[in-house]
């Protein structure tokens, strides 16, 4: 088994491919899926559309004219799958009902993990719950908007059939034998799951990522080569769209089918702080 270390450099063509796809000022399109009828409540065909969209496309949109209480929120959820629990202490007094997050951008700029949610600075590309083993991953991440706010800050998703696109097969070869070192029983930083490409990766940006690799003939230059390119590839901004939030607005995003993240915040004081709440299903 080889062991190495990925620490990127200011140089490396990544970094500046984040720092422009992150941007408040850079302009995407919205996901390439048509919007469901606005609708009132919880009616059954919502469920369905998402079913439907979620299947295709691994991404499913509605356009509520008001915003679910909890208790439907958590009942659409429901239809999904099992909702995970919100345990980390850092978030509690953003939880409620124990697994209804609401993502409040109070928090300003924060290197804290736990806490970037809730924060006005950028938050790089990442597959939900990578260090987890693939049972406590959450399959999908459902977004419900209560308030835009004045300083919005888009959600960026990237399709992980695109990302694998742009790797060779060795490169797939390498990664699909390489996995975070200091969390064992997490799976490879790509895999095939239900016959599609799956990553569970996120960007570590100026943290060293630890790995251990056991694929035959590996070397420690050719897996970051690999991860190098990987990250190049999920800030190619020719692959992402955007989710710009309005009230209502509800997503539900396949996270073994999209990298999602978050753009800056536009540089200025904001009278209303956006608001989403979040539901993790299993």
């Amino acid at each position: 088994m080889l062991e190495g270390c990925f620490t990127e450099d200011s140089s490396d063509v990544h970094c500046r491919l984040r720092e422009q796809l992150l941007s408040p000022e850079k302009e995407l399109a919205a996901p390439k899926i048509g919007f469901a009828a606005e609708t009132a409540g919880f009616p059954d065909g919502i469920t369905d559309r998402l079913g439907r969209d979620l299947l295709q496309h691994g991404l499913g949109i509605v356009h509520l004219d008001v915003p679910l209480s909890n208790e439907a929120f958590q009942e659409l959820g429901s239809t999904l799958g099992t909702a995970i629990p919100e345990t980390a202490p850092a978030v509690q007094p953003y939880v409620e009902n124990g697994f209804v997050l609401n993502l409040r951008a109070d928090a300003g700029k924060t290197p804290d993990v736990d806490l970037q949610p809730f924060a006005v600075n950028p938050l790089s590309l990442h597959s939900e719950g990578s260090g987890r083993a693939v049972t406590e991953q959450p399959r999908y991440i459902v977004l419900m908007c209560l308030e835009p706010g004045d300083a919005s800050a888009s959600t960026l998703l990237v399709p992980m059939s695109e990302v694998a696109a742009g790797l060779t097969d060795e490169d797939l070869r390498l990664l699909s034998s390489t996995r975070y070192a200091e969390a064992p029983g997490v799976p490879p930083v790509v895999r095939v799951h239900e016959g599609h490409t799956t990553f569970s990766f996120r960007d570590f940006q100026q943290e060293p990522l630890r790995w251990v690799c056991t694929a035959p003939g590996a070397t420690e230059s050719a897996v970051n080569g690999a991860l190098g390119l990987l990250l190049a590839r999920m800030y190619d901004a020719r692959n992402a769209s955007a989710v710009s939030w309005s009230r209502g607005l509800l997503v539900v995003i396949d996270n073994t089918r999209f990298f999602h993240g978050r753009a800056a915040g536009l540089p200025r004081a904001a009278a209303r702080t956006r608001h989403l709440k979040r539901l993790r299903i299993r």
